[in-house]
Parts: structure tokens; C-alpha cells; sequence
């Protein structure tokens, strides 16, 4: 390194490097332009330039100087590495690579290269390159720890754990036996437990329990030992045992729910499906009885037999368990009930019991049986639990006056305004959920998750604006997109993606869910630091774990929202694309001159207003941007705000197919994920990938209104396709007459027949009943007011008694509104939409979107005191909807920071 230059320069040069290193760039920088005065052509302290000006943001200038420095000395491996360095920063992993190797075909034995090498095959996941670099890190490096630990995690991540446990077994053999010192017992400790790990899952179970009984001295942590030690335990079948030390767990934990479930386990006393016969039920809720005695303040041994017990026992234990939250004011208590409207019948009973509470606590003021006064606010959170209760049940009239009634009795518990909003926004009055909703933010305005809360609403509602501006009191500097996104905060881009997209704004709802998904590009960029610092900190497991994660990481649901709602983008560009400034003057001259004129003025107007818009943030960032030391910060300045450079792409299709790739990897078993990838190829023309869609959706689920309209589109768009005439378009047909035969519903059938197959098999669902509908339209337009017909003809019934449903209607108001839809712009027949629309106003009285007579969208009605209708879906204004209480002076405030 820098040995080509003379005594001067060469310490120059190992100046320059140690300023990198220290990160006082201006210092390497002033060494590096010393050296080239004398040796302008010198590779190395080219490239060290370069790699210390990138590192201050000068990137062009960079990449030039290491470029120049390389073509000036191909054969230094400096050069090389300082590449790789480059494009390492750059995210450009695979040239990164590329660059090392290089570098290492020079000197193959560096091992500063050949440990950068393998953090970006870590990240790359190129295990085999990974397992090969770390052996030889290890062979030129032995008595380092972290290149035996390294090597170890090598193969145990290619799939050889067996192997890794050797490594770890030889590596200890090379300690001494008082090894560890007191300074790195954690660390030795935790590289035990993950060798523990490695025989666990090499299915060597009793060589792992020999081992940790053995190494038990030199483990520190003592829970992880004792839970490690009960699942090796179980899993030799060593029940009675396990039990004992689980009993030991609870004692330090009694509220740890995988330990009641480990005991069961021991005890031959637990099921997956958590269906037990009435001996088990008995056994347990003695076991229970027994662990309360013994653990009487723990709120899981008290909540744990309310999910087994069944009749009158379940309703003693959820007396006891209720009664003492009530008294107390838990607003959560209903979150933790919810699981239990899942099992049959419980429903019903919980709400015997809490009407025969409520009507004990308001008539004699204590609980039924008890002599003592309870105080008046248990009458407040009976009411509360009850409102949450009808919620549930889908009785929103029941549950609107139970939370007026605890209103009443104390209008300051800012819990009943919310919960008040979550009941408007389940019955379908969106703005009037918003006005509620901000009338709790506004009674504690320094409680984040109540703003937060209330931001959602707003978006549901599609007051972007309003959120917007209620959203930046949170915020850092009051900057609130460039810091919501800073945060990655997800369900705001996603809320707010969703908003755009039902108000046509495809430009902003794009840029939102794209937003989400360079989340998730920067979440697996942000494992490279972990690499090295989890090998040298030993968190082994934590580090394994972390991999695996990564691996799964675009199966989680943010992401799947994220990428199926940029899909449906594309899809709406792709069959209304946007009008080219040529066809916008052609119809421009075809207006009349006064109309030319006013659309100029219009056009004048929102151009000055997105211009004092922008001024105004400008103005705000400017003011914000002065730190208190007084330095300014510089903050990015986003080219395209509203999107529109996103929607100038050339083909849609081709950029949907980028994130359906991803979706068809990573979500596999969702319909949506199938559907959307009919859709795409069917569009695309790819008739047997558009098949091979459709086969899955039929695997996950065959009797889908979704899968069954994919269907019978499908084989309706062949059927109409000219005759084949090319080898490729033989071949596809030859594929489709090969396999229609196997599908089951339509061998030997016509279109039109397992069409009416479908519906003798689904007379009684509305959504069923609408698919059938829409593909008989589809296939015989002139069938139309048939297809109105069996839409109409769908009875709404009441839905079984055994559910977590009350005694309400099936219908739900979502399906209800696709179906409108699908009248008015599928079917297009505004007369029929009209009657539908009438007809669910009953159905569904607060609904903004139909019109219901209690909703905001009626002039006077209890949430439109002003008189102002609103006959949007989502609604335009929250300032248009009257709120209860007096506290419209707060809403000005703003929180200090």
C-alpha cells in the first residue's frame, strides 16, 4: 500500500487511509493532493481521493478519480478494494463483488478484503462464497474468535449444522479451562446456547440436554438456560420433569402465557384446535384453580380457563374475571374479551352477564350479590364495555346509545369519544368518525396515539388535507412528509395511498405505495452493519434469527398492501391512460371561446394556489430549519410531489410485473395475490400464464365470487380469440383443450351452464349472486335486465345465531357498496344503482355512502346539525360535521416541542 512512492509520500499516503478511517476527510484530502503535486498519475492516491470525496457527498467526482486511479495501476489491489468500496456505498453489491475478487486475484491472502468480501456475501446471500471466504479468514487467522464463530455460522446458514457444531467444538478445544474471563461470560455463554441450538435442530435432542447440563457453570443467562433445558426436556418425552421446571418458569413469571401452554402440554391437557372434551375441561380448570391460589395478582391464570370453559362455569370465571376491572376502569378490558366472540355461545353469555351488571351497578349501585357500594364510574365503564359489545355484534343503534349514555354520565373520557368514532366508521358514516375523532385529539393534545388515531379516520374519510396538518404536530421541525416518511410510517402511507386511489389521484396514491416499498428495500439494506457486529458481539441467535426474518420480509402485510395497491395503479393507468398534451389541446379547440376561457381561469387559479402552497412550506421549512446552535438545516427539496413523473411510464404493465414478481414469491397463498396476476397477464395477452393464475386461485379457494368471474372471463375471452394460425398459438390452444376437461366445473358444461351451476349453489349470497350476474351480462349483454334481476331478487337474512354476530342482517356494507358499483359502471344502469342505493339506505340508516337517514350525509341529522349535506363516499370536510361537546377553541393549539 503506497509502496511504489518514496519515505515522504508513502507516510503521506498512511495518512490519508488513518484519515478515512477517522473520518477527517479534509485532513486525508489535503495529504492526497500533497502526494499528487509530485506523482499526478499515482492509482492509489487516486482512488483514496476519490473514496474520501465520496465519503463527502461529491459521488461524480469520485467515481472519476478511482476510475482514472484504476486505469493508471490495474495491478493494485488498493485500486481494486477501493472500488469495491465505492459501489459498496453505493448499494451496488454485486459489482461490489465483482471489484473484491479482482482485488484478491492480486493478493489473495488480504484479509481486510477477504472480510468485506464475505459481509456482502452474507447480504447476498451467496452462503457457498460466504462458507469459502470465512475458511479461509479462519485458516489465515486461527486465533481470532470471530473467524471460528464466523465459519460456524457460515455453514449452519448453507444448511449444515452438524458441520458448525464441529467448528464450535473445535474452537473450544483450543480455550484454556478457565476460560471465560469475567469480561466475556455473556458472550461465551450465548455462543454455548446457539451450539445448544445447532444439536436442537440437527435433531440431536439428548447430546443438546448432555451438553447443557454439562456447560451449565458457564451460561450466564439463567432463563434462557432453564427454557432451553424444558423444550429439550418435552421433546424427549421427559413430561413430568418439563412440567416441574415449568411450574419453576411460572414462579418467576406467572404471567407468561407460553409457560401455562408448556404445562399444558406436560400434562396431556392441551389442543391446537382448543376443543376439549368435558373430563379435560374439568382437569383443567382445576389445574387452574390451583395455579390462582398460588398466583393470585396474575391477570393470565384468571383469563386462561375463560377460553376452555363453557356454560355456566365460563360465566362464574368471566363474572370474577370482569367485575374487578370494571371497578378498576380498564379500557382495554373489551380488547382482551374479543378473542372469545369467536367460540360459540360465548357472545350470548357475556352479554347476559354485562346487561345484568349494568342494570345491578345503575339501580342499587354494587354488583348483584355484593353489599359494598360500587363507585359511579363502573356504571361509566359498564356502559363503555357494552357499547364495544354491540359494536362487535354489528347492533351499531345499540351500541350509539350506550356510548351516548356514558357520555352523559361523564362527558371528559376522551376513551367514549373514540370508541364512538370506531362505532361510526363500522356503521358507515366515515366524515362523522373523523369529526369524533378529532374532537378526542382535541382534549389531550399532547397524546400521540389519539392524534395518530384520528389521522386514520381522516384518511378513511378522505380529508388528506386535514390529516396532512393534523399529522405535523407530531412531527419533527413540523416538516410532516419528509419526516413521516424519515420514520417509516407505514400505515400513514398506506392510509393515505388508499385515499388517493378512491379519489382517482393515481400520481399521489403511487407515490405512497412506493414510498412503503422503499421501506422495505431500506429494512434489507440495513442487516449489512449486523453482519460484522453481531459476529463480534456474539448474539448468535439473535443473528440467525434476524437472517431469517430478512428472508421472509416481503411476506408481511404492509408490504403486500403496498405492493397490491401499486399494481391496481397501474392497472387503472393501463386501461384509462392518460391524455397526451396534444389530445388535451385538440379538445381545448373544440370548446366553445367563453368555455376556453373559464377553463384557462380555472387552470390560472389551482396553478396560484399550489404555487402559495408551496410558498408557504418553503416558508415553514425555512423558519424550522434553524437548529438551536443556529446552523441551517438543508433539507431535500422533493421533485415530484404530486407523483405525475410516476405516471409517465411507458408501459404499466411492465412496471406491475415487477411488484407481482415479488407478491407471487412471497404471498403464494393469498387469492389476491392470484387474482391480480390474472388480471395483469390477461391484459399482457399471456393467455397461459393468465392460466396458470387461475389454476391457483381454484386450488385456494374454487367457490370464490372471484375465482368464479376469472373463470368464466377466462375461457369467455379464448372461446372469442380468432382460430390459431402460428406454432406458439397451437401450442397454447393444444395446452387449454388438454386441461378445460380437468377443470371440475366445467366438464361437460357450457359457460352459461356452470354459470348457473354456481348460483343453485350460492342461491343465498349476495356476492355470489352479483359475480353470477356480472358473467351473464358479460357473456349475453342482452340479458341484461336478467342479470339486474338476480341482484334484486337477493334476500338479505339474518345470520346464524351461533356467531359472534348479534341478531342483524347478513349483508355486509362493503359488499353492498362493490355491488352498487358494479351496477353503475359495470352493468351501467343508473336506474337500477338508484334502486339498489334506496334500498340499502334501510339497510345500512348511517351510511354516507347511501344516504341513510341518520347519517352526515342527510341534512339534519344527528351528526349534520348544520344542514350540510355530503353525498361523497369518504366525505370532503370534517368542518361541515357538528361535534359533540364544546372544544372547538382547541383546535388550534399545536404541541411545543
Amino acid at each position: 500500500m503506497g509502496a511504489s512512492l518514496p519515505p515522504k509520500e508513502a507516510n503521506l499516503f498512511k495518512l490519508i487511509v488513518k484519515s478515512y478511517e477517522t473520518k477527517q476527510y479534509k485532513k486525508g484530502l489535503k495529504a492526497a493532493d500533497a502526494i499528487l503535486k509530485k506523482f499526478p498519475d499515482h492509482g492509489e492516491t487516486l482512488s483514496m481521493k476519490g473514496l474520501t470525496l465520496n465519503c463527502m457527498d461529491r459521488k461524480s467526482e469520485a467515481y472519476e478519480l478511482v476510475r482514472i486511479g484504476l486505469k493508471n495501476d490495474l495491478k493494485s489491489h488498493v485500486c481494486w478494494h477501493v472500488y469495491g468500496l465505492l459501489y459498496r456505498s453505493d448499494r451496488e453489491y454485486r459489482e461490489a463483488i465483482k471489484c473484491y475478487r479482482n482485488a484478491l486475484r492480486i493478493d489473495p491472502d488480504n484479509i481486510e478484503i477477504l472480510r468485506d468480501l464475505s459481509l456482502l456475501q452474507a447480504q447476498m446471500r451467496d452462503l457457498t462464497g460466504f462458507v469459502e471466504t470465512r475458511q479461509q479468514l479462519l485458516t489465515l487467522k486461527p486465533n481470532h474468535r470471530m473467524n471460528w464463530i464466523g465459519f460456524a455460522v457460515a455453514q449452519h446458514l448453507n444448511a449444515n449444522a452438524i458441520k458448525a457444531v464441529e467448528i464450535l467444538e473445535a474452537y473450544e478445544g483450543t480455550l484454556e479451562d478457565d476460560y471465560p474471563p469475567d469480561n466475556e461470560r455473556c458472550e461465551h455463554g450465548e455462543m454455548l446456547l446457539y451450539k445448544i441450538s445447532l444439536l436442537e435442530e440437527c435433531n440431536l435432542i439428548e447430546r443438546a440436554l448432555e451438553e447443557l447440563h454439562k456447560k451449565e457453570t458457564k451460561i450466564v443467562d439463567k432463563l434462557d438456560y432453564k427454557e432451553q433445558e424444558v423444550s429439550l426436556l418435552v421433546k424427549l418425552d421427559h413430561l413430568e420433569e418439563g412440567a416441574e421446571l415449568y411450574r419453576i418458569l411460572l414462579s418467576m413469571n406467572p404471567d407468561n402465557y407460553r409457560y401455562y401452554q408448556g404445562l399444558q402440554k406436560c400434562l396431556g391437557l392441551y389442543a391446537e384446535n382448543a376443543q376439549y372434551s368435558p373430563d379435560e375441561i374439568e382437569r383443567l380448570d382445576d389445574l387452574y384453580k390451583s395455579l390462582g391460589q398460588k398466583y393470585s395478582w396474575s391477570s393470565a391464570v384468571k383469563r386462561i380457563p375463560l377460553d376452555f370453559l363453557q356454560d355456566d362455569k365460563f360465566r362464574e370465571a368471566a363474572d370474577n374475571y370482569i367485575r374487578p376491572l370494571l371497578t378498576k376502569g380498564v379500557p382495554s378490558l373489551f380488547s382482551d374479551l374479543s378473542p372469545l366472540y369467536d367460540h360459540p355461545g360465548k357472545a350470548d353469555i357475556l352479554e347476559q352477564l354485562i346487561l345484568e351488571l349494568e342494570h345491578s351497578i345503575r339501580t342499587t349501585g354494587r354488583y348483584p350479590g355484593r353489599a359494598e357500594k360500587e363507585p359511579p364510574s363502573t356504571l361509566l365503564w359498564a356502559l363503555f364495555l357494552l357499547a364495544q359489545h354491540y359494536d362487535r355484534r354489528g347492533q351499531y343503534d345499540i351500541a350509539l346509545s350506550k356510548i351516548d349514555e356514558a357520555m352523559e354520565h361523564t362527558p371528559t373520557v376522551i376513551d367514549l369519544y373514540s370508541a364512538k368514532s370506531r362505532v361510526l366508521k363500522h356503521a358507515g358514516d366515515l366524515p362523522a368518525a373523523a369529526a369524533l375523532a378529532d374532537e378526542a385529539r382535541c382534549m389531550d393534545l399532547a397524546d400521540r396515539y389519539i392524534n395518530s388515531d384520528c389521522v386514520k379516520r381522516m384518511l378513511q374519510a378522505d380529508q388528506v388535507p386535514l390529516a396532512e396538518k393534523t399529522a405535523v404536530l407530531f412531527t419533527k421541525d413540523g416538516d410532516q412528509h419528509n419526516n413521516l416518511h424519515d420514520m417509516q410510517c407505514m400505515w400513514y402511507e398506506l392510509a393515505s395511498g388508499e385515499s388517493y386511489f378512491r379519489q382517482g389521484d393515481l400520481g399521489r396514491a403511487l407515490k405512497k405505495f412506493l414510498a412503503v416499498e422503499k421501506h422495505y428495500a431500506d429494512i434489507t439494506e440495513d442487516q449489512f452493519d449486523f453482519h460484522s457486529y453481531c459476529l463480534r458481539k456474539m448474539t448468535l441467535r439473535a443473528y440467525v434469527e434476524m437472517l431469517r426474518f430478512q428472508d421472509r420480509l416481503h411476506s408481511h402485510a404492509y408490504f403486500h398492501k403496498a405492493a397490491v395497491g401499486a399494481i391496481r395503479c397501474y392497472l387503472k393507468l393501463y386501461d384509462s391512460p392518460l391524455k397526451s398534451t396534444s389530445e388535451e389541446d385538440d379538445e381545448m379547440s373544440k370548446l366553445l371561446p367563453s368555455q376556453k376561457k373559464k377553463m384557462r381561469q380555472k387552470q390560472r387559479k389551482a396553478e396560484a394556489r399550489a404555487k402559495k402552497e408551496a410558498e408557504g412550506k418553503n416558508e415553514e421549512s425555512s423558519v424550522s430549519g434553524v437548529s438551536k446552535s443556529g446552523k441551517r438545516h438543508v433539507k431535500p427539496v422533493d421533485p415530484d410531489p404530486h407523483g405525475e413523473k410516476l405516471l409517465q411510464v411507458e408501459d404499466p404493465m411492465l412496471e406491475a410485473t415487477k411488484y407481482l414478481k415479488l407478491l407471487q414469491k412471497n404471498s403464494p397463498e393469498s387469492l389476491e395475490t392470484h387474482l391480480l396476476s390474472f388480471e395483469v397477464n390477461m391484459r399482457k395477452q399471456k393467455i397461459l400464464l393468465a392460466f396458470q393464475a387461475l389454476k391457483q386461485l381454484l386450488r385456494l379457494n374454487s367457490e370464490h365470487p372471484d375465482s368464479h368471474r376469472s373463470l368464466i372471463k377466462f375461457f369467455h375471452k379464448v372461446g372469442s380469440m380468432p382460430a390459431p394460425v402460428t406454432d406458439n398459438e397451437k401450442l397454447i390452444w393444444s395446452v387449454l383443450e388438454a386441461e378445460r376437461p380437468l377443470i371440475s366445473q366445467l366438464q361437460g358444461k357450457s359457460l352459461i351452464e356452470a354459470n348457473k351451476n354456481f348460483l343453485e349453489k350460492h342461491q343465498d349470497s349476495l356476492m355470489h349472486r352479483a359475480a353470477v350476474a356480472e358473467m351473464l351480462y358479460t357473456m349475453e349483454p342482452e340479458k341484461k335486465s336478467e342479470a339486474i334481476k338476480l341482484i334484486e331478487e337477493s334476500t338479505n337474512n339474518m345470520v346464524p345465531k351461533s356467531g359472534s354476530l348479534g341478531p342483524v342482517k347478513e349483508w355486509k356494507l362493503k359488499d353492498c357498496i362493490t355491488v352498487n358499483k358494479l351496477l353503475e359502471t359495470i352493468i351501467v344502469d343508473p336506474v337500477a344503482a338508484l334502486r339498489w342505493k334506496e334500498r340499502c339506505a334501510e339497510y345500512f340508516p348511517y351510511s354516507t355512502y347511501f344516504e341513510g337517514n341518520r347519517s352526515s350525509a342527510v341534512p339534519n341529522s344527528a351528526y349534520n346539525q348544520n344542514g350540510s349535506a355530503n353525498h361523497s363516499e369518504g366525505g370532503q370536510s370534517a368542518e361541515s360535521i357538528a361535534v359533540n361537546g364544546k372544544l372547538e377553541a382547541f383546535k388550534d393549539l399545536t404541541v411545543q416541542p
